[in-house]
């Protein structure tokens, strides 16, 4: 079997501008702040210049600044199925909750705990929802009933919701 040779910095930063080279530049945050959370990377962003610059104290600003709780984030991004609750629920797990709180993989029961604590409506079988969501494309699974939200379930969460009334 043949080394895998090392990169450089360089190397690796002119590939990454080279993958985004064919993409819309309107989609260039997009793939990067996906990249970003398949690799478990937290990224600060930079505001657009003459904007207020309140993070001075050196936190980093999170994708959601008013969400304490999952029943806000449920609130803010109105989801309208139990899958796309599931991705707000494994987002909020993942980006959002407090320190002790957080975890990389959801399972059945972080569904039922967070789906009671956001008021969504229980679906009749719990351990369908992920199941679902995985088939969906959302999840991957991690084994043994847990499920980690991939790139595609994170831009959902992120990025599509709320959804527009125009979209059905």
């Amino acid at each position: 079997m043949a080394k895998k040779e090392e990169k450089t910095l360089g190397t690796a930063i002119d590939e990454i501008i080279s993958a985004l080279d064919g993409l819309d530049p309107n989609s260039h945050a997009t793939a990067i702040t996906a990249a970003c959370a398949h690799l478990g990377i937290s990224i600060g962003t930079k505001p657009p210049d003459g904007e207020d610059q309140q993070n001075k104290t050196g936190s980093s600003p999170s994708h959601s600044p008013k969400v304490k709780d999952i029943m806000t984030l449920k609130q803010e991004k109105t989801p309208r199925s139990a899958t796309e609750m599931a991705c707000l629920v494994a987002y909020y797990l993942q980006e959002l909750a407090q320190p002790d709180e957080r975890k990389d993989t959801v399972t059945s029961t972080d569904i039922e705990k967070y789906f009671k604590q956001a008021g969504f409506r229980l679906p009749k079988v719990i351990t369908q929802v992920l199941l679902n969501a995985k088939g969906s494309g959302y999840f991957d699974s991690a084994g043994g009933g847990l499920y980690k939200l991939n790139a595609v379930g994170y831009n959902l969460a992120v990025h599509t919701l709320p959804r527009k009334k125009s979209e059905s």
